[in-house]
């Protein structure tokens, strides 16, 4: 173990959890909406992962693995930032985000690399529904369908049981497709 409480670790675990860094930090990005926040977090995943190589059964799925400490990760920063309360007039943030996007906004202004992809890859239109769903249907239907985990893994990351995991993907999808099929015109 060196100085820092790292345990050395074997160029084949290191480079089996780096294969994992962008899938983790577009992860990281969906549940934080901050590129600054997911880069902490996926760095503190890393730091988590490697303090517990000597814990990673060898022939498992390092990727689900990292996913976890990932999920984890963000819960805790969650329940910790809860401690600190902040009063807030949630109906004025409802209103706020129920709020058309303003008109004329700049389409180059805030872009991240999760914007980019998901530019490149998804229809405006698809996009923007994604980024509307809950945040429980958002992660849970983003972990199967874009990153393609099982729902046992992903029942895993998330700390919720698979029947949760199951419904949270089924409404996810229902909610897409509604507002889809809501877009498409009549005599299509």
């Amino acid at each position: 173990m060196s100085r820092q409480g790292l345990h050395l670790v074997s160029p084949a675990f290191e480079a089996e959890a780096l294969a994992s860094l962008d899938s983790l930090y577009r992860a990281a990005l969906r549940l934080t909406r901050v590129p600054a926040d997911a880069e902490d977090l996926v760095q503190d995943t890393y730091l988590k992962a490697f303090r517990a190589a000597d814990r990673f059964a060898p022939g498992t799925n390092m990727r689900a693995w990292l996913f976890t400490i990932l999920h984890n990760t963000a819960r805790n920063r969650v329940r910790d930032r809860a401690r600190d309360t902040v009063a807030i007039d949630s109906e004025v943030i409802h209103r706020a985000t129920d709020a058309p996007a303003p008109a004329g906004s700049e389409a180059g202004a805030g872009e991240t690399p999760e914007t980019l992809l998901l530019r490149e890859t998804l229809g405006p239109e698809l996009q923007a529904d994604i980024d509307e769903l809950p945040d429980a249907f958002r992660q849970a239907v983003w972990l199967r369908d874009v990153e393609e985990f099982s729902y046992a893994e992903i029942a895993s990351m998330l700390s919720i049981p698979l029947g949760t995991v199951m419904s949270r993907i089924s409404r996810g999808r229902r909610l897409l497709f509604d507002k889809l099929k809501a877009m498409r015109p009549v005599n299509a």
